[in-house]
């Protein structure tokens, strides 16, 4: 029911419109609570009131999914705008007035996946800090932070393989991708598809064939994650990949398959030691960002 004219008009939560958010971006009621740190009972009870506060229904549920109605998709643009206000206003008023450039490195495969969603947060929470992004493989993002070109780094290596400056945010297993219904894994010798020399990945893809025996032969090679990605997809050969980074169009496969174990690999983060307010800051934020992975699955 709509208010009534000689009523003064209803204020919306930005609580609640944080939550209203959460639950479009995520598809997921049990996500969204996990993110803004509620019970999926409180989450409901907030979606409730908001559609009894404007008189409709902005998500659509069934048994296994939840999306956004037509007046859901446009409260949407408008809740962005309204937390974006309010993000504004207390980083101007509240929060610590912090400025400058953070130079930040990181490897191909997280720079693709990762990066949009903490440089988009980050944002939200430091409108006055750029970023400028330096993609490169992790041994070449080391050097430059020893020379001072880069404030901090994320590298990837075999897990436990970091030197004592390094800080390990995510650790997570390799395993062998590929196609859905393909047969590449099938085929003697086996194809697949690697990085180039000093991946974390390759080496360990290749020590667990070398030990098992299993004859292979290199039939792609790509530096960059998009690239390995177009070859499992084309069936043209298996490839190492962390296990977060199969989606819905790769399978893993393994020992049931013919494919040795590969073990663990860690992304860490290294700062410089004389790191400045705007380099700490983006530092805790992609601490936070791995720190949600963990607990919802999703950057």
């Amino acid at each position: 029911m709509n208010a009534p004219l000689n009523h003064p008009m209803p204020l919306l939560d930005l609580d609640v419109l944080r939550t209203f958010v959460a639950i479009a971006e995520t598809g997921s009621f049990t996500l969204a609570a996990s993110a803004v740190f509620r019970t999926p009972s409180a989450v409901s009870m907030q979606i409730k009131k908001l559609e009894e506060q404007l008189g409709r229904s902005v998500f659509s549920r069934d048994a296994r999914s939840v999306s956004l109605t037509n007046d859901g998709e446009m409260l949407l643009g408008f809740a962005r705008r309204l937390l974006s206000v309010n993000r504004e206003a207390v980083a101007k008023f509240v929060m610590p007035d912090i400025s400058g450039v953070v130079r930040l490195g990181s490897p191909d495969d997280f720079g693709e996946r990762v990066l949009p969603a903490v440089l988009k947060r980050f944002a939200e929470t430091h409108p006055s800090i750029a970023v400028d992004v330096t993609i490169d493989q992790s041994a070449n993002l080391r050097r430059r932070l020893a020379e001072r070109t880069l404030d901090l780094t994320l590298l990837t290596n075999s897990a436990g393989a970091y030197a004592g400056d390094c800080e390990v945010v995510f650790t997570e297993p390799i395993v062998w991708a590929g196609m859905k219904g393909g047969c590449a894994y099938l085929r003697e010798p086996l194809p697949v598809s690697l990085w180039e020399e000093g991946c974390a990945w390759r080496a360990g893809a290749l020590e667990a064939l070398g030990r098992e025996g299993r004859n292979y032969r290199v039939a792609y090679m790509s530096a960059h994650t998009a690239g390995q990605r177009a070859a499992i997809l084309s069936d043209l050969a298996v490839a190492p990949l962390p296990k977060s980074f199969l989606g819905d169009d790769l399978v893993e496969l393994g020992p049931k398959d013919g494919l040795p174990k590969m073990g663990d690999y860690s992304l860490a983060m290294i700062v410089a030691p004389d790191a400045d307010a705007p380099v700490n800051a983006a530092a805790d934020h992609i601490r936070a960002t791995f720190e949600a992975f963990r607990e919802t699955g999703k950057f």
